[in-house]
């Protein structure tokens, strides 16, 4: 008998839910100085160190992206999991965003169906929230 291949059983049972962050974005070409990180890559970086401390390691990914094309929006980060819908917000400033992003990955994972409520957003949210475009479904057959 084969044993099971249980990290298999342990992602179809709970997936993994991104967080997509442009790392390249900025508020304005104008504001950034020469030699300084943009502010998608503060955002990341802030992300990351406060993840560490709500998340266990198999419930979220914070995946760094060259673009998500809405470079008119300042930083832009999306929400995905599988059988999920997808957020997109835009106009984050890299300071307040990160507790409020990380606010809202918790009620999206929480949710059998990811379906998040406007109301229920952080407040902070509720004016950077772009889309929420409908989840992949994958036939079966």
């Amino acid at each position: 008998m084969t044993p099971k291949n249980t990290s298999l059983t342990n992602l179809s049972s709970r997936p993994k839910h991104t967080l997509f962050v442009c790392k390249s974005c900025h508020r304005s070409s104008d504001e950034r100085q020469k030699n300084q990180p943009c502010d998608g890559t503060i955002l990341l970086d802030q992300l990351r160190t406060l993840c560490n401390d709500k998340f266990q390691l198999d419930e979220l990914e914070i995946k760094p992206v060259k673009c998500l094309w809405a470079c008119s929006q300042g930083c832009v980060a999306s929400v995905s999991s599988h059988d999920k819908p997808t957020y997109l917000f835009v106009n984050l400033p890299p300071e307040q965003s990160p507790a409020a992003l990380l606010e809202f990955m918790q009620l999206y994972i929480k949710t059998r169906r990811g379906a998040v409520a406007w109301k229920n957003f952080p407040e902070f949210l509720q004016s950077a929230i772009f889309a929420q475009i409908p989840p992949v479904i994958v036939d079966k057959n």
